[in-house]
């Protein structure tokens, strides 16, 4: 049985998803340490508030994508075994808290920006997570009871009894 989800893991859309996720975190390292830590020193105390707040919250939300995407890179890279990966990986939280709009009205533009595209990078990365963790169809076979055999056995005793 094809499982889906683990074959896009060894696709080029995976490492296209891999090397997005990457440089969207060295970007967004990039800016808080240049362009937005000048940015944040001309706000206000209330949206330096919220600048710390979200800045924390997109840097600790790409750091578990990124976990994530090493992860699966590392399985379909044969460095490491599924069932290490998903052990590991259940460490990890990819859904993080939730988007604060209001929070986010009172930062400059480039930060919201980042943290627009952290939420679908997110967003992806959690698709392709319960992919992975649904069950293929083989294992949902294998749950089922064998209608077939069932039957089969009925007939064999039936024609024992005679």
């Amino acid at each position: 049985m094809i499982r889906f989800a683990e074959r896009r893991l060894a696709s080029p859309a995976f490492f296209a998803l891999f090397q997005e996720g990457m440089a969207l975190v060295e970007e967004t390292a990039a800016y808080l340490d240049g362009e937005g830590r000048a940015a944040s020193a001309a706000l206000s105390r209330g949206r330096l508030a919220a600048y710390v707040q979200q800045s924390m919250r997109l840097s600790t939300r790409l750091m578990q994508l990124a976990s994530w995407l090493l992860l699966r890179r590392a399985v379909a890279e044969g460095e490491m075994a599924e069932a290490t990966a998903r052990r590991e990986a259940a460490k990890i939280d990819i859904e993080g808290p939730l988007r604060d709009m209001d929070a986010e009205a009172l930062l400059p533009e480039p930060l919201t920006g980042l943290i627009a595209r952290s939420f679908e990078l997110q967003r992806r990365i959690a698709q392709l997570d319960a992919a992975l963790a649904a069950p293929s169809a083989a294992d949902v076979a294998a749950l089922r009871p064998n209608v077939v055999a069932g039957q089969i056995g009925r007939l064999r005793r039936a024609f024992e009894r005679r």
